[in-house]
């Protein structure tokens, strides 16, 4: 079997201008988002369907507070017509949002998941799409997160918390692969399908 069928549903979380503020820190991965773009490019240009997902907080002070700049997608990743947007409160994308039934009404039973942040919403996302069922795949390249205090004080750089936590996936809820790896499993399975 192919490492992504033709029906895979690509999920990026939260490509929100928000992301862009500089109180939430330093980040890693500096190339995430043209990796993102590049998965996003091939997925249009075959036909794969697409999920776009965005953070609308709760909380009046967060920078993803409704109504405000924050909240808005980033120009490169605003959707197409066609594509479907999820909007979510919590980190988790299948929380209170009916993106498992919009799968599942498509006979969607595999999802690449890319986007932000690695420790909260990918992977709070790819651990309920492993429990769920559903054979996830995170695009470890096409992600990043921000460096991370722990409640004992210490700084953890942004780059240690994204290996962590893609570990903490692969383990036992998600493969963990690389854009270039993905786009060659995709162009294998669209080659296939013809």
């Amino acid at each position: 079997m192919d490492i992504l069928p033709t029906a895979t549903a690509l999920i990026l979380i939260d490509m929100q201008k928000g992301m862009n503020e500089p109180r939430l820190g330093a980040r890693n991965n500096p190339g995430a988002e043209s990796n993102m773009l590049r998965l996003l490019a091939a997925w249009r240009r075959s036909g794969r369907p697409v999920v776009h997902v965005r953070h609308m907080s709760r909380f009046p002070g967060s920078v993803f507070w409704p109504g405000q700049r924050g909240a808005e997608f980033q120009q490169d990743f605003e959707p197409q017509p066609g594509e479907h947007v999820v909007e979510k409160n919590v980190p988790d994308a299948f929380a209170a949002t009916g993106l498992e039934r919009w799968l599942r009404q498509r006979d969607i039973r595999d999802v690449l998941i890319a986007g932000v942040i690695t420790n909260n919403s990918v992977e709070s996302t790819a651990r309920s799409a492993g429990n769920l069922g559903f054979r996830a795949v995170v695009a470890g390249d096409a992600a990043y997160t921000f460096d991370l205090r722990d409640r004992n004080g210490r700084l953890w750089p942004a780059e240690d918390v994204h290996v962590l936590s893609l570990a903490n996936l692969e383990a036992d809820y998600a493969r963990v692969l690389d854009t270039d790896q993905i786009l060659t499993a995709a162009m294998r399975a669209g080659a296939g399908r013809g």
